[in-house]
């Protein structure tokens, strides 16, 4: 029986979806750190985190024998997807899952912010009645930058101009603006004119620290600024001073460079002091909806690579959609990008005389990808001439 472990708390359906489909789970309700995480795995073919486990070089290292990792969330960062590909094990995501509910929780702070709803909730909490139009506007007609347009990005977009706001937006890569949205052709052009800024960028190394101190002091005055992406992509002390000094006039944090590996844990921000200040722990695609979602979608790819070798929308591995087999046996086999190998896994089984009645190849980078179904179960000798194969990474029999 297939073996996987749940960490951080993983929505229930995940670990009945797998046990459903013959896995013995073990599930954890806090993340792992790298001692424990290889005392964890101890027998483990998956493993599925959220944003706080690291799945490092050596957790891969010290437990290669496992098949797959699910990343139940957006970033995988987290894991060290170059040494996991190396080790042959796939990693999975769920792109998709929860950019409804960031983009929900992203529209509630501007509306909160542009309105000094916490300012005023903190004034009401310690007794002082404050009813004032001073520094609240409405949404409309105000203008939103949002930098990294991109699932959660573009989808904001369409959101924020239903709601009458004009929508600017900054990506590295070309884009398709959606309804009326402008692309601006620097970040400092689109900072000058937002009276929100929203960042949305992925959890790449050469994002971290991007926006700092150039980049607060060229944003509008009396603007607001959001951070839902990554907590190592903006500078708090930086957003602090502009906050304290009167620049900007409010700003929603939902997460952090250092943040607690489980809930309940104490937490301490600088920023709790500011006035117009909403912080939240990292909970942009907590809601039920997303979390339940992200449990059917990523156990869902767990469940096709372990029964039918599929690596559809693996992040690390060459891309195969495969049906389930209806062959006696289906091999996969993932090897250095080399030429000659399906040559020679094709000449290993026809010299046992075994049929191939389908075979998918699929290369990305350094690694290629063949599955072979088969009309009989190779013998042992003839499985042990397929890993021995110049390059061979990793092979399994699926069926």
């Amino acid at each position: 029986m297939p073996k996987a472990l749940l960490l951080e708390n993983i929505h229930p359906f995940a670990a009945q979806s797998l046990r459903d489909h013959g896995f013995e789970v073990t599930s954890l309700k806090g993340a792992l750190g790298e001692d424990e995480l290889i005392e964890a795995l101890d027998g483990m073919d998956m493993v599925g985190v959220r944003s706080k486990t690291n799945v490092t070089k050596a957790v891969l290292d010290a437990r290669p024998n496992l098949t797959a990792i699910g990343c139940f969330c957006i970033g995988t960062n987290q894991v060290d997807l170059t040494h996991a590909a190396k080790r042959g094990i796939a990693v999975f995501n769920a792109p998709y899952s929860n950019t409804r509910s960031v983009v929900e929780l992203v529209i509630s702070d501007i509306v909160c912010l542009m309105r000094r709803i916490p300012a005023h909730t903190h004034h009401m909490k310690h007794g002082l009645w404050d009813k004032s139009a001073q520094g609240s506007h409405e949404v409309r007609g105000k203008t939103l930058g949002i930098v990294g347009y991109g699932n959660i990005g573009s989808q904001l977009s369409v959101l924020a101009e239903a709601m009458g706001m004009h929508v600017v937006f900054y990506d590295l890569e070309e884009k398709l603006a959606l309804g009326n949205a402008r692309r601006m052709a620097s970040l400092n052009d689109l900072l000058q004119i937002s009276d929100a800024v929203t960042l949305h960028v992925d959890g790449r190394k050469s994002n971290t620290g991007f926006f700092g101190e150039e980049q607060f002091s060229q944003m509008k005055q009396n603007a607001i600024f959001i951070n839902l992406s990554r907590g190592f992509v903006a500078d708090l002390d930086s957003l602090k001073q502009h906050l304290s000094s009167g620049h900007l006039s409010g700003a929603a944090v939902d997460v952090f460079p250092t943040e607690p590996k489980k809930s309940g844990e104490p937490f301490d921000t600088p920023l709790a002091s500011e006035d117009n200040m909403i912080l939240t722990p990292h909970i942009g695609g907590s809601t039920l909806e997303a979390q339940e979602s992200i449990g059917h979608f990523v156990s869902k790819r767990l469940e096709d690579y372990w029964f039918k070798g599929s690596t559809a929308l693996s992040v690390n591995m060459p891309v195969l959609t495969l049906p389930a087999c209806s062959s006696a046996a289906r091999i996969g086999h993932l090897h250095a990008n080399l030429p000659g190998v399906l040559a020679r896994v094709n000449q290993v089984l026809g010299k046992d005389s075994i049929n191939i009645t389908a075979q998918s190849l699929a290369t990305d980078g350094d690694l290629g990808y063949v599955v072979t179904d088969v009309d009989q179960k190779p013998t042992a000798q003839i499985l042990k001439e397929l890993e021995t194969i110049e390059g061979t990474v990793r092979m399994r029999v699926l069926h």
